[in-house]
């Protein structure tokens, strides 16, 4: 038993070091940009040897990904709450929650992605936008969408295609238009979902139970 208490404590230690490596891979992008990452730095920001960091990650670019799949964690964790949040059967709710949330997760960029931004690399920064809306996409598709199946029909075809389109499109466009309304983005999601008729504005497209 004592040794099996200290192997736990051993390893969450271990997981604590991983996560300050991850927490400075961010700060070091946040304030220096993504040109001035390297091992080094990450190091010297941890306090930590190189090879500590090598332990845990083989290069500064697997360290990098890791703490943007972090960042998309926690993405996903804000999307969780919003739907264990939401009201059963109240979908203009919904509707209104998803906008405000997904204007804030964009305009309010966290440190990592807006490094991204801020770099200009328009590769790196599609990767991960797609890496975000594959994620989102398929989250929606096991719980939200199925959710509305039980009690109303599902006027899209291809639903995964449609939500990862619909996402993508609204982080870029969101981040081109930082202004737009979040009545805007409520209607884009509602029209292109086909459930504009389960609000206010458009009750006369309600589809026939």
């Amino acid at each position: 038993m004592e040794k099996h208490t200290e192997h736990s404590r051993v390893r969450h230690s271990h997981d604590e070091r991983r996560d300050e490596i991850l927490r400075a891979v961010v700060a070091v992008c946040a304030e220096q940009g993504l040109s001035r990452l390297s091992v080094s730095s990450v190091t010297a920001r941890v306090g930590c040897t190189r090879s500590l960091f090598y332990h845990y990650f083989p290069s500064k670019e697997a360290a990098f990904d890791a703490a943007l799949e972090l960042t998309i964690d926690a993405f996903i964790d804000r999307l969780r709450a919003w739907d264990r949040e939401r009201v059963r059967g109240d979908i203009e709710g919904a509707l209104d929650g998803i906008s405000h949330l997904l204007k804030t997760l964009v305009v309010e960029t966290p440190d990592l992605s807006r490094s991204i931004a801020a770099d200009g690399d328009a590769v790196l920064y599609t990767a991960f936008v797609h890496r975000v809306a594959e994620r989102c996409a398929r989250f929606m598709c096991e719980t939200t969408v199925v959710d509305f199946s039980r009690y109303h029909e599902v006027l899209i075809d291809h639903v995964y295609e449609t939500f990862y389109i619909l996402i993508s499109g609204l982080i870029l466009f969101i981040r081109s238009h930082p202004d737009v309304e979040e009545t805007v983005i409520k209607d884009v999601i509602a029209s292109t979902l086909h459930i504009e008729g389960y609000t206010e504005k458009y009750p006369e497209r309600r589809p026939e139970r």
